[in-house]
């Protein structure tokens, strides 16, 4: 099931997408419905009978985070051409809630960076309280998955050392279009384009730490509520964005989160 999150005509609302049957795997755009549901979608799902055509609605970031995690250096190809090595174990940052945007958002160059770097990643979405969790039960924690990108100011990424500043400035977490339930995370391919040209074009069979492992090491650091947001790694293949630039992230059978970037 793939959950989003919509405006329509009347206020804000979760929503089922919905594709004809005949439609096959791939369906184009303009064939997608969305069907509204009541109240919160980790709760039991309860259609209201509004159904809008997907190009009729705007759509939002998919959830509306209390913190949202990220994995650094989880892809080997990636720590080298950061000239770093593979950590010894997940390496985590916090993005704050207040860089999360959705599909079709703009990201926002800021004023005093000269280097401002796509990052795709595969997101997932937390869905009930996580503490402690070991491996094998932390899969039952995550509600489901979503495309992310962890927008980047590199040149403050190296003269902080630290990534707060460079990771948090406001658009710099776009995720959606979607959150898809019943995804399958293990070896998939993701990939960033810049204008249609591919930029990066990973697999998550190779991420040093699986999902599980993030997860549950991550829920021994933190408590996990639902709605928080994972980013776990990017590909290697990370590069600068512009003004005028189109950005997209492709996960084979997940979706595409497309934004276009603009100096502030």
């Amino acid at each position: 099931m793939r959950i989003a999150r919509f405006v329509h005509p009347g206020g804000i609302a979760w929503g089922v997408v919905e594709s004809p049957s005949s439609a096959g795997p791939n369906p184009p755009w303009e064939s997608l419905t969305v069907a509204a549901i009541k109240d919160h979608p980790m709760g039991a799902i309860e259609f209201t009978g509004e159904r809008f055509a997907i190009g009729d609605v705007r759509l939002l970031a998919p959830i509306l985070p209390s913190k949202v995690i990220a994995v650094g250096r989880n892809y080997a190809a990636h720590a080298a051409e950061m000239g770093t090595d593979v950590p010894e174990r997940p390496l985590i940052f916090l993005k704050p809630s207040t860089a999360v945007i959705g599909t079709r958002d703009v990201i926002r160059l800021p004023a005093d960076s000269d280097q401002v770097e796509h990052e795709a990643e595969l997101g997932l979405v937390i869905g009930k309280l996580a503490k402690d969790l070991p491996r094998e039960q932390a899969l039952g924690a995550v509600f489901g998955y979503t495309c992310a990108n962890d927008v980047t100011a590199r040149d403050q990424q190296r003269a902080d050392v630290q990534f707060t500043r460079a990771k948090s400035y406001d658009s710099f977490c776009p995720i959606g279009p979607w959150i898809d339930t019943s995804f399958d995370p293990s070896g998939v391919r993701v990939r960033a384009l810049v204008n249609g040209e591919v930029k990066q074009d990973g697999n998550t069979r190779d991420m040093i730490f699986d999902v599980a492992t993030i997860v549950s090491f991550v829920s021994h650091v933190m408590t996990l509520v639902p709605g928080d947001v994972i980013l776990t790694g990017t590909p290697d293949g990370v590069g600068r964005i512009a003004d005028g630039d189109t950005v997209t992230i492709a996960i084979d059978g997940l979706g595409e989160l497309v934004n276009p970037v603009r100096a502030k």
